[in-house]
């Protein structure tokens, strides 16, 4: 070969590179949007909406309060008194929340029947929080039934069963509607598959009735099916909701990621949270395009628990779990860690347990326990 030909193909061989550089930047590049991730943030103070609820809020927002300062966590918050049975949310808590972008909430009371709308539900819909995100695991150190359980259940958020439409046909006779949409159930198909991806997940569980309700569930499973061919590196299947029942308290440990319809989100993850270890350790996340409301992951039924308001008793783990949710959804994972492990450690040498953990500790022995904890 010439000596005059070798710097030609050393430029033919550079553009070559370059182009093929370029193009696979451009083609396969990850574009992707997606809460929990631990990325390095600016470190400025962050500003974060604060609802004490209703029962126990107050005591358990009040713990995750100290734990922020004793850590000094770059976070301050903004007070709002909110309780279940106000006829809506107040518009300032609206904007605050908007403002903000990001919320930490005590449990609402909601009143049984009577025409009294959920302000939990109307929260979700408002700031269009479309993805309920319940974290389901067993915590060291704290004995269960069964072991190896790591459940993320996904529920959809704004529609359903919780669409809210019901009225009275004739006296006697009452037709409430389900509604699902295929948009809906595209973007949390969509949410529970990123997610998994990100997290390092290896299979998606879609839980429907699709065999009864056959246009409803039948568009959500489709629209499951769909978004799951775009990610064939992650295992899809699919289960009927009595069946994923009945499996979850025989052998949980099958499950990893699950996306559900609205009803059936918040019955799997109350049964998963009982399995792995109780609602009080369960935490949980409501978030959306622009917006995450963070708050106890399963069910808040102690909301309304006088002897553990008067006994200030309430166990403040899920919340405290869920505020390191929180700060890895604002890019303070160093924080966030520190949390977690000092929660972990306290529950794992089991010194200082609520009632429904085996123990008798009060909320604030508990706080101590995680302050003198943190390294």
């Amino acid at each position: 070969m010439a000596p005059r030909t070798l710097p030609f193909l050393k430029q033919l061989l550079s553009k070559s590179s370059s182009y093929n550089t370029n193009f696979i930047g451009s083609r396969f590049a990850p574009k992707r949007s997606v809460t929990y991730m631990p990325r390095p943030g600016d470190g400025a103070p962050r500003p974060v909406t604060l609802i004490p609820g209703d029962g126990i809020g107050p005591l358990v927002t009040g713990a995750v309060e100290q734990v922020m300062d004793a850590m000094h966590a770059p976070v301050y918050f903004e007070r709002y008194e909110v309780h279940g049975d106000m006829k809506k949310v107040p518009e300032e808590v609206l904007e605050s929340i908007r403002k903000n972008k990001v919320c930490l909430k005590g449990g609402l009371a909601t009143p049984m029947g009577g025409g009294v709308s959920s302000l939990n539900v109307q929260l979700r819909k408002e700031l269009d929080l479309y993805a309920s995100l319940v974290n389901c695991f067993n915590l060291p150190g704290l004995p269960t039934r069964h072991q190896n359980v790591d459940i993320v259940v996904i529920r959809e958020n704004t529609e359903g069963e919780y669409s809210g439409l019901e009225h009275e046909v004739v006296p006697g006779v009452v037709e409430s509607l389900k509604v699902i949409t295929k948009f809906c159930s595209e973007r949390i198909a969509k949410y529970a598959f990123e997610y998994a991806y990100l997290n390092n997940r290896k299979k998606v569980t879609a839980v429907h009735k699709a065999n009864i309700m056959k246009l409803a569930d039948g568009l959500f499973l489709e629209s499951c099916r769909e978004v799951a061919t775009k990610y064939p590196g992650i295992k899809y299947s699919e289960i009927i909701v009595d069946n994923c029942c009945m499996q979850l308290v025989s052998k949980p440990e099958q499950f990893d990621v699950m996306v559900t319809p609205n009803l059936y989100g918040n019955l799997v993850a109350n049964t998963a949270a009982g399995i792995a270890g109780g609602t009080g350790v369960m935490p949980g996340g409501n978030v959306g395009a622009d917006h995450a409301v963070f708050e106890q992951g399963a069910s808040a039924g102690n909301v309304g628990h006088q002897k553990l308001v008067e006994q200030k008793k309430a166990n403040p783990v899920a919340l405290l779990l869920s505020s390191a949710m929180m700060l890895r959804h604002l890019q303070f994972p160093s924080f966030a860690d520190r949390l977690e492990t000092a929660v972990k450690r306290v529950i794992s040498e089991g010194k200082y347990r609520t009632k429904d953990l085996g123990g008798d500790s009060s909320t604030q022995e508990i706080v101590d326990a995680v302050i003198a904890t943190l390294d």
